[in-house]
C-alpha cells in the first residue's frame, strides 16, 4: 500500500493526484485502511489546492450564469427577478450592475447567497488579470500555453491579455453562452485557459474537411465506437473525426478543475472537442469522446451554447440540465444500446464473463461495458481489474501533466 505524505510541492501534488485516482477507481469501504486512506488523502490535496491554487469569489454575473447552468434557464426565464430582456442583456454583459430590489428578487426566487451578488463588477480586463492565480499562470507557462506568443510580454497582465486577445482563441466575455457541467468549486479561469489552449492548437490542423451539420448520426457513433476493440482505436477515432471535420485535441486539464472534455460549437466549419484524460482509463475515454460527439450531433447550429464543459465524475447529486441528459442518454446509446443491455445477464450479473459477452455482441472493448455495469450499479468496486488494465495516455506521447 503506497504511503500518504504531507504534500509540500507540485512533484508531491502529482503524486498524491495519481494515487487518489488508483483509490477512487477501488472505490474502497469507508470502515477500512484504504477508505480511511482516501478520505485523509483526499483532505490533503483539498488543503494543498486551497492554498497554492485559490478561487476568488464568483463576480454576480458568475454567480448567476452559475445557477442559470443548474437550472438550465435562459436570459429570458430571468425576467422576473430582473427586470426587462433588454434589462437582463445588460446584467449578464456586465455592462449595469444589480440594484437592491434584483439581488433581493435573485436571492429569494433563485437561492443565489446575496453575498455573491453584492461583490462589485471588475472595472476592467486587467484587474481580473493582475490578480490571476500565480500558480495557474506558472503551470500555463510550464505547458507552453504562451510559447507561440513569442518574447515581447514580459509580465503576466501582458502575457494573459496577449494569450486571451489572440486571434486563434476567443475572450470569455465574447462566448454567447456557456455551460457548465462542474462542481461549485471549479475554477472558471482555469477553464477559460484552457479552452483556449485548446482552440489555438486546434488553429494549428491542416486539411480538416467542413463539418456537414447532421452527418453525426446515432449509426456514425456506434460505428466509431467499434474501434474501441482495436489496439489504436482511440487514435483511430481521431483521425476519422477528422475527415468529418471534426477537430479532437488532447490537452491535460489545469488544477482546481476536475475536466473530463469539452464540445465547442464556436466555428461554423468545424466543432472542436478538448480531451483531458484525467482519468487514465479506456472506458472514460469513449464515454467522454462520446457524450461530447452527442453536443455536436444535438446542439451544434441550433442553439446559443458555444461551449459545454463536462465534469462528468464530479456532480454527482448536482442538477444538471435537460442539454445535459440529453447528451448522456445519447452517449449511452451509441456505446451500449438500451435494448441491447435490458436482455444481457450483464444488467444483473455484473461479472467479467457477462461482460465480455456484451462486448462481442456488440463489437466494443470490454473496458466500455464494465464502466456501464459500474455506472448502472453505482458500485465502482465491480470490475476494477477490468477497467483499469486498459491505459489511454499512453496512445499520446506528448500527453503532459
Amino acid at each position: 500500500m503506497n504511503r500518504i505524505k504531507a504534500i509540500r510541492n507540485e512533484e508531491d501534488y502529482k503524486q498524491s493526484l495519481e494515487l487518489l485516482q488508483d483509490l477512487l477507481i477501488a472505490d474502497p469501504d469507508p470502515n477500512t485502511e484504504r477508505g480511511e486512506q482516501l478520505q485523509i488523502l483526499s483532505t490533503l490535496i483539498e488543503s494543498y489546492e486551497a492554498t497554492n491554487f485559490p478561487i476568488e469569489a464568483p463576480t454576480a454575473v458568475e454567480a448567476i450564469k452559475f445557477r442559470m447552468d443548474q437550472l438550465d434557464l435562459r436570459p429570458v426565464d430571468l425576467v422576473p427577478f430582473i427586470g426587462s430582456k433588454s434589462r437582463v442583456s445588460e446584467i449578464l454583459s456586465g455592462k449595469r450592475g444589480l440594484t437592491v430590489e434584483m439581488i433581493r428578487a435573485l436571492e429569494q426566487g433563485l437561492q443565489i447567497p446575496a453575498e455573491s451578488l453584492i461583490k462589485p463588477i471588475e472595472d476592467s480586463p486587467e484587474s481580473t488579470y493582475s490578480k490571476w492565480d500565480k500558480k495557474l499562470y506558472e503551470i500555463m507557462e510550464t505547458r507552453g500555453y504562451f510559447a507561440s506568443l513569442g518574447s515581447d510580454f514580459s509580465d503576466k497582465v501582458s502575457t494573459l491579455q496577449a494569450f486571451f486577445n489572440r486571434e486563434s482563441t476567443l475572450a470569455p466575455a465574447l462566448l454567447r453562452q456557456a455551460n457548465y457541467r462542474s462542481a461549485p468549486t471549479t475554477d472558471r479561469n482555469a477553464l477559460n485557459a484552457w479552452l483556449n489552449f485548446i482552440l489555438s492548437k486546434a488553429s494549428d490542423f491542416d486539411d480538416v474537411a467542413a463539418y456537414k451539420a447532421g452527418s453525426l448520426s446515432l449509426e456514425k457513433m456506434q460505428e466509431l465506437a467499434k474501434l474501441s476493440t482495436k489496439e489504436n482505436g482511440p487514435l483511430l477515432a481521431v483521425d476519422e473525426l477528422k475527415r468529418i471535420g471534426i477537430i479532437t485535441v488532447i490537452e491535460a486539464e489545469l488544477p482546481k478543475t476536475r475536466l473530463d472534455g469539452a464540445a465547442v460549437l464556436l466555428n461554423a466549419r468545424n466543432p472542436v472537442i478538448g480531451l483531458t484524460l484525467r482519468l487514465d482509463r479506456l472506458d472514460n475515454f469513449w464515454f467522454t469522446l462520446m457524450h461530447e460527439l452527442a453536443h455536436i450531433a444535438l446542439h451544434f447550429d441550433n442553439d446559443e451554447i458555444d461551449v459545454f464543459y463536462d465534469e462528468l465524475d464530479e456532480v454527482k447529486g448536482l442538477q444538471i440540465g435537460s442539454k445535459e441528459s440529453e447528451a448522456d442518454h445519447l452517449a449511452s446509446e451509441a456505446l451500449v444500446t438500451s435494448s441491447k443491455w435490458e436482455i444481457s445477464p450483464a444488467r444483473i450479473v455484473p461479472s467479467p464473463m457477462a461482460a465480455a459477452s456484451l462486448a462481442r455482441d456488440l463489437d466494443i472493448h470490454i473496458a466500455i461495458v464494465a464502466g456501464k455495469i459500474r455506472y448502472e450499479t453505482g458500485s465502482w468496486a465491480y470490475l476494477n481489474k477490468v477497467v483499469s488494465n486498459y491505459k489511454i495516455r499512453n496512445l499520446f506521447p506528448h500527453y503532459e501533466r
